[in-house]
C-alpha cells in the first residue's frame, strides 16, 4: 500500500509541465525537497535564537567520522552516521551545561576533534577518501525511497515536538534563567531539540553536502527574521522561504542552461531572498 502511495506521489509530481520532471530521480528529489527544505528552515529558527550556527558544521563534519567508524565496525553508514551525530550533539550540550565555556567554544572543540578524528580514520583507507566527495558536495538527486520515508518520519517527529515546545524553546533562547523561573525543563527540551537537529543535519548533508548544510538552516530563518514581527510569523515565513528556495533551486539546477549542483542553487536562491528581505527591512 505504501509503495502504491509513493508511486502516486511520483505520478503527481510528473504533472509539473517541465521535461526534467518526467524522470523518476527528479520526481524523488522533488518529494525529498518538499520534506527537507521546510524542515531545515524550521530547525534553523532555534539555531539562530540559540546562536548555534557553528553547531551544524560540527554535526556535518561528524559524517566523516560516522562513515569511517561504520566501515571499521562493518556497520552501514545509514546507521553509523546518525548515531555518531547524536553522540556529538549530546556531547556538545552536556559539556555546555557542565562547564563555564561559551557555546561557540564548546562547539569549536567538538568540531575540531570530530573533524580530525574523521579525517584520520578516512586517510587510512584511500578508497573511502574518494567516496567522501559525495558527502562534501551532496546530491539530492540520488535520494532513495527509504531515505524519503526516514525523512518523513523525522519531519513528523520534529513538527510534533515544535507544537509542544516552540514557545518554551524561544524563552530558553531568550533567557534560560527566566525559563527555569517558569518551571521549564530546559535541559530536557534542549537535548531533545539537539537530537532532532543532529538527525536533520545528517539528512541535509544528502542535499547540500557538508560545505553548505549550515546555509540550509540559517539563511531561510535569517530572511524570515528580517520581516517577521513575532516568533510565530518567523516560523511560517522561514518554512515558506525554505520551501520556495528548495523547489526553485532544484528546478533551476535541472535546466540545461544552468546545469549546476542542486544544493548550491537552493542556497543561492535562499541567499537572494535574504538580500531582498534585508532591503525591505531597511526600507521599512
Amino acid at each position: 500500500m505504501l509503495t502504491h502511495f509513493y508511486d502516486f506521489l511520483c505520478s503527481a509530481v510528473a504533472l509539473i509541465p517541465l521535461e526534467c520532471m518526467q524522470m523518476r530521480f527528479m520526481q524523488e528529489a522533488f518529494i525529498g525537497i518538499l520534506l527537507l527544505a521546510p524542515l531545515t528552515a524550521a530547525a534553523g529558527i532555534q539555531v539562530v535564537n540559540f546562536r548555534m550556527a557553528f553547531f551544524s558544521d560540527a554535526i556535518g563534519h561528524s559524517v566523516f567520522a560516522g562513515v569511517a567508524i561504520g566501515l571499521l565496525l562493518s556497520v552501514s553508514p545509514a546507521v553509523s552516521m546518525p548515531v555518531t551525530a547524536l553522540i556529538v550533539g549530546g556531547g556538545i550540550m552536556l559539556m555546555k551545561r557542565c562547564s563555564r565555556l561559551s557555546s561557540d567554544t564548546v562547539i569549536g572543540v567538538f568540531y575540531s576533534a570530530v573533524a580530525a578524528a574523521g579525517l584520520a580514520l578516512i586517510s587510512r583507507n584511500p578508497n573511502v577518501a574518494r567516496d567522501m566527495q559525495t558527502f562534501l558536495y551532496g546530491d539530492i538527486l540520488t535520494i532513495s525511497g527509504g531515505e524519503i520515508a526516514y525523512l518523513f518520519i523525522l519531519s513528523v517527529a520534529f513538527y510534533i515536538f515544535q507544537i509542544f515546545a516552540f514557545n518554551k524553546l524561544m524563552i530558553i533562547g531568550l533567557d534560560e534563567k527566566l525559563a527555569k523561573a517558569h518551571r521549564i525543563k530546559t535541559a530536557l527540551y534542549e537535548f531533545i531539540y539537539v537530537a532532532l537537529l543532529a538527525l536533520t543535519v545528517i539528512v541535509a548533508v544528502r542535499a547540500a553536502g557538508v560545505l553548505l548544510v549550515t546555509a540550509l538552516l540559517i539563511v531561510p530563518s535569517a530572511a524570515a527574521r528580517n520581516l517577521a514581527s513575532s516568533a510565530g510569523k518567523m516560523f511560517f515565513l522561514a518554512l515558506a522561504t525554505g520551501l520556495f528556495s528548495g523547489i526553485t533551486g532544484l528546478l533551476l539546477s535541472a535546466q540545461e542552461s544552468i546545469n549546476a549542483s542542486s544544493g548550491a542553487m537552493i542556497v543561492l536562491v535562499a541567499s537572494a531572498i535574504f538580500l531582498v528581505t534585508l532591503f525591505l527591512q531597511k526600507k521599512g
